[in-house]
């Protein structure tokens, strides 16, 4: 699906820039999966569904660069979550509507990015956001950049909840299955690399 045939045209923010708590402190985009960084298998993903790859990184600048058009990093140096580099990306964005991915879901694929921004199309004064059961995914979203003010608002407000900021501004779920194995989220070592199981 290249750019000019997508359902939606838009930029797309990859989020990078976390603490890597569950990590041990590193980097999680650039930690090895199947021979590749994290952040490989998502650029390969979405490279053909935009002109503006951005980037939310807070450290190995240089690394990154390759993977996006753009590098952009939260303005303050405490690691305040995702909403930080989600601000930062919406204040970056080209196009009229941001696609957010966090670096740590390298099972999605084409056609659940191609039915988040069906979705978006069709709700386009409005956020859209992955949900499977009764859990939304404020990470896996498409946010209108025209929102960017009242995102910003609410972060002056001290809100920090993705999730809270996006269903007050009227978001639209874009339905999964609750186990859907596209959605796992591999953010600690023993996700990124299970042990093998040992037969009785």
């Amino acid at each position: 699906m290249p750019f000019n045939s997508s359902p939606l045209p838009c930029s797309i923010l990859l989020l990078a820039g976390g603490r890597g708590q569950r990590m041990g402190g590193l980097d999680k985009g650039l930690l090895d999966w199947h021979g590749q960084p994290l952040i490989a298998h998502l650029h390969q993903l979405v490279r053909p569904l935009t002109d503006d790859l951005i980037i939310s990184c807070n450290r190995n600048q240089a690394q990154y660069a390759p993977y996006g058009d753009q590098l952009v990093s939260d303005d303050s140096a405490d690691f305040p979550g995702p909403l930080a580099g989600i601000r930062a990306g919406l204040t970056a964005a080209r196009h009229e509507h941001l696609l957010v991915l966090p670096c740590d879901v390298p099972h999605i694929d084409g056609q659940l990015l191609a039915d988040l921004l069906e979705t978006a199309r069709q709700h386009p004064q409005v956020p859209v956001m992955i949900r499977h059961g009764a859990f939304w995914e404020p990470l896996l979203c498409v946010i209108p950049t025209h929102l960017r003010e009242a995102v910003e608002n609410a972060w002056l407000a001290a809100e920090r909840s993705p999730r809270q900021i996006l269903l007050k501004l009227g978001a639209q779920a874009l339905d999964c299955a609750e186990n859907d194995p596209r959605l796992a989220n591999l953010n600690t070592p023993e996700l990124l690399h299970p042990r093998p199981s040992v037969s009785e």
